[in-house]
């Protein structure tokens, strides 16, 4: 990229067209994908969840809470289902990033999913309190690549307020804080330079992750119900002892929030 203002746009933001219909579509990926396995078509549960850092799916798995779905035919993943507080979910472990989260957040609407939830690990920026704690993220600063297939150029990519709105006072009842605001996306977790670090705290962005603005941006372009959290989990490993969770690596209460966020959404048990 050049400073020439009549310079071609560079490839991340050139010639994407964003109103025309994909040539490659997730439907059509699921269906090979059942072809070829010999999976039988049926949907997948109507509240959907992503977790990044796989600490819920192992949880529920080993506990014997969880089983796999024999109707998803995702080439690069396994989604199991489970039961809490009354509502059924589906759960995908371990798709990290944006472009992965995506990926699999097609494949899921495709299946028949109606919400999406993604519970995302994150670190610290602003220092609200000590971790861990959640922040439902209204907002996400697109420093990553995958949003801008879906959406133009701005700097950030939203949940929108009616989704937000939806939720207020859903998590009033937890013992575990629930914060709301803006995190920074990235596909570099380590380029998270100091210089970088104090320009989104100066921004009054929370937390740091690596999915939330894609997400939005898929949700915003397809039309989707898409609610994200970020899990503040650490410091970016600046103080010893960093990176604890809490219970079960802190996927009960992990599960909680979903859970509250998933009955204010419309769930019923």
């Amino acid at each position: 990229m050049t400073d020439d203002p009549k310079a071609p746009p560079p490839p991340i933001l050139a010639d994407k067209h964003h109103e025309t219909p994909s040539a490659f579509t997730p439907e059509n990926l699921l269906r090979e994908a059942r072809r070829q396995k010999s999976i039988e078509d049926g949907p997948v549960p109507a509240i959907c969840l992503l977790d990044p850092d796989g600490d819920m799916v192992r949880q529920l798995v080993a506990s014997g809470r969880a089983d796999r779905c024999p109707t998803w035919a995702c080439y690069h993943t396994d989604l199991y289902r489970f039961r809490h507080d009354g509502i059924d979910f589906g759960i995908v472990g371990c798709a990290v990033g944006a472009s992965f989260a995506v990926v699999v957040a097609e494949q899921m609407f495709a299946a028949g999913c109606q919400l999406l939830i993604s519970m995302t690990s994150a670190g610290r920026i602003v220092e609200l309190r000590d971790p861990p704690y959640f922040v439902l993220i209204e907002r996400a600063l697109r420093d990553e690549g995958t949003s801008y297939h879906y959406l133009p150029p701005s700097d950030y990519s939203d949940a929108g307020a009616a989704m937000i709105d939806r939720l207020a006072g859903a998590f009033d009842h937890l013992a575990v804080p629930v914060e709301r605001g803006a995190v920074w996306t990235t596909d570099g977790p380590y380029r998270e330079t100091p210089d970088a670090i104090e320009a989104r705290r100066a921004d009054g962005i929370l937390a740091v992750e690596m999915e939330a603005a894609a997400l939005y941006a898929f949700a915003r372009a397809r039309g989707r119900d898409v609610v994200c959290f970020a899990h503040v989990t650490n410091q970016m490993a600046q103080v010893h002892g960093d990176f604890e969770k809490g219970e079960a690596d802190g996927s009960a209460d992990a599960l909680n929030v979903i859970a509250a966020a998933a009955r204010m959404l419309g769930a019923t048990p």
